[in-house]
């Protein structure tokens, strides 16, 4: 009797299992259709990596690289950003690995129990080599928070494949303590195998799209943000321990690479704002402007973490003057 009860409630485990894997698929579906792919695809070594290309044709003007933050894809610099810029460069928005619609580096990433993440070298180099299969040989690369942290990875692997950096609220440093306990949980086996897929299909967008609120503070997301980037693409159950594994294992990949930024020979632009409580600016922008050799800080008093949507005209400030500092124009 023991022996069949077991045999029951595993059987009913299994079958709930089931259920809330179908129903993670369908809303994964229903997101893709959503918001499909805005651009175009480029294959390297057997990756797809997306790339949404605006502006200026090829050769006509400075070749422009936005790499998104955590949790995001190229929809957050294609919102508004993209069209302020586009008149005076060839603009090319890429999905960082394992989110949007990016494939990771490598199969060997994937998979529920897998626990390995793409460190921003390894992003680094699969968007640098889909750039220059694009024609952007020495492009201006601009990265936001993770974004960021790619950029300076980029310029430290393929010092001569970037023309400068634009860093915009950027991860460049170790910081002090631990990240919050979801992150080391969701990146473990067990709990990338459990709980992706029961985020998948049981929360509801509008009340991920509450976390909008924190990563905005203490400004709000503009009217429309929170359903141009498509908040269920986030929410695809690959896709969310493709993020939560590369915010994981970020600390010690930027201990290593800040040793490293004294070499960094090209004029860099770094904004950031002063009320950012997610990348805070005294334990990376401060210090990071001091280990650059040729860098500028730009200080955006009471600024939260998104300067490139509710300070707009200062980042594009800043990156007009760094294409002037690189003899772009």
């Amino acid at each position: 009797m023991a022996a069949a009860s077991i045999a029951l409630i595993a059987a009913l485990g299994l079958a709930a299992c089931a259920g809330i894997d179908r129903r993670a698929a369908r809303k994964e579906v229903l997101a893709e259709a959503n918001h499909p792919p805005e651009g175009q695809f480029v294959e390297v070594a057997g990756r797809q990596v997306h790339v949404v290309i605006d502006g200026l044709p090829e050769g006509a003007g400075p070749d422009l690289v936005l790499i998104h933050g955590a949790s995001g894809n190229a929809r957050d610099f294609t919102f508004r950003f993209v069209d302020a810029v586009k008149d005076r460069y060839r603009v090319l928005v890429f999905d960082r690995p394992g989110l949007g619609y990016t494939d990771r580096v490598s199969d060997s990433f994937g998979g529920a129990a897998n626990t390995r993440a793409e460190s921003p070298a390894e992003q680094a180099r699969l968007l640098q080599a889909a750039a220059l299969a694009l024609g952007a040989e020495t492009p201006i690369v601009l990265g936001q928070s993770y974004g960021g942290a790619v950029a300076l990875a980029w310029a430290l692997e393929r010092p001569d494949n970037v023309s400068g950096l634009v860093i915009v609220s950027g991860a460049s440093e170790p910081w002090p303590g631990q990240l919050a306990p979801q992150y080391p949980i969701v990146a473990s086996s067990v709990g990338g195998t459990s709980i992706p897929p029961v985020l998948a299909a049981f929360l509801p967008n509008d009340r991920a799209a509450l976390s909008l609120s924190a990563i905005f503070a203490p400004q709000s997301a503009p009217d429309g943000y929170a359903e141009h980037i498509g908040i269920g693409l986030a929410l695809r159950r690959e896709t969310m321990r493709a993020n939560v594994r590369q915010i994981n294992s970020l600390k010690p990949h930027l201990k290593v690479m800040s040793e490293g930024y004294g070499g960094i020979d090209i004029p860099v632009e770094i904004i950031h704002g002063t009320a950012d409580t997610i990348v805070p600016i005294d334990v990376h922008s401060e210090v990071l402007v001091e280990q650059l050799p040729d860098a500028l800080l730009t200080r955006l008093p009471g600024v939260g973490h998104m300067p490139h949507h509710v300070a707009q005209d200062e980042v594009i400030f800043v990156l007009d003057r760094l294409t002037r500092r690189a003899g772009l124009r």
